[in-house]
């Protein structure tokens, strides 16, 4: 659970495996009054396990997890909210998410929400508020400001904290890339999108990216690049998308079942709908696809078969 050094006191940054996000904890107030907010809550199957990172670095600040008051989602993929259920249960924090997704987390319309398109889980929680494009708050006893970033999701949001200058990137930027663009895979607009945001992080004063999956950086312009890079490659191909969404979503897949025959897992991953998108922008048929996908990550080397058949984890990523 490495930290971040170059980060002010008021911060902590709980750096997470590719199941679950990044979480980011900071302290306001003083005395009785002192309480902690938190940025993303991870992967339903290490939801446990979060409650115990966050518990541990409010102990580390003298506070119980009591003192978690505030729960903020960039986006409600369930990589980054599927830890708000049991963080609330165990204190009470208040969810706040963007605000375009507030009715649907209220009515919890699985149909709008991607956990059944992704053939992913997540428990039901319950939002008190919302944050939009535009919002300021204090975080840490500093004065962020929330921006859209649409692109890898559609409701996506970062913040920005130009006194510091410091960026909480979600799947919008990470050290080398971004996430995947799902809108692409339902026939939406998300190209141009992750191009415009990575024109406005380009246009922000930053040093130093906290992302939502990998360790914090400070290259910033570099990340740019490479991001850039591989966006366009993407738009002059957007098949390229597709085959990044295939592969990542069933090793996100193996990561959490950890390992299952390799047929079952192909039958299973073939009931969600985003990856019969996925197949249908390559032109093959879903099963192709899965066991095309399946087995260039075989050859990777970030699967593995094990002796009696079944696919599980092979790299540590």
């Amino acid at each position: 659970m490495p930290s971040d050094a170059l980060l002010p006191d008021s911060m902590r940054l709980i750096q997470r495996d590719w199941l679950s996000s990044n979480q980011i904890v900071f302290f306001d107030g003083a005395g009785e009054q002192r309480h902690a907010t938190l940025i993303d809550t991870g992967y339903g199957k290490h939801a446990d396990h979060t409650v115990a990172l966050v518990g541990h670095v409010l102990a580390a600040a003298g506070l119980p997890i009591g003192r978690l008051r505030r729960i903020i989602n960039t986006h409600l993929h369930s990589d980054h909210c599927g830890g708000n259920a049991a963080l609330v249960r165990a204190s009470g924090a208040q969810v706040l998410v963007p605000a375009a997704d507030l009715e649907t987390v209220r009515h919890w319309d699985e149909d709008r929400l991607s956990f059944r398109a992704t053939g992913q889980r997540c428990e039901r929680f319950q939002a008190d508020g919302a944050l939009a494009p535009g919002d300021e708050l204090m975080l840490g006893g500093l004065d962020w400001r929330v921006l859209g970033a649409p692109g890898h999701d559609a409701h996506s949001l970062i913040l920005h904290c130009p006194a510091r200058r410091l960026l909480i990137s979600a799947d919008a930027l990470w050290e080398n890339g971004f996430g995947i663009i799902f809108p692409e895979l339902a026939g939406e607009s998300g190209f141009q999108e992750q191009h415009d945001v990575l024109e406005l992080i380009a246009s922000l004063p930053v040093e130093r990216v906290l992302p939502g999956h990998g360790r914090a950086f400070g290259d910033v312009p570099a990340a740019i690049a490479r991001a850039r890079s591989r966006l366009g490659a993407m738009r002059a191909d957007p098949r390229r998308n597709a085959r990044n969404a295939l592969k990542a979503l069933l090793k996100f897949a193996i990561l959490e079942c950890e390992r299952m025959p390799r047929d079952e897992f192909l039958e299973t991953q073939a009931r969600a709908p985003i990856l019969a998108q996925a197949a249908a922008q390559i032109e093959m048929e879903l099963p192709q696809a899965l066991r095309r996908a399946c087995d260039e990550l075989l050859a990777q080397g970030q699967l593995a078969l094990a002796d009696n058949g079944d696919l599980v984890n092979a790299d540590p990523a």
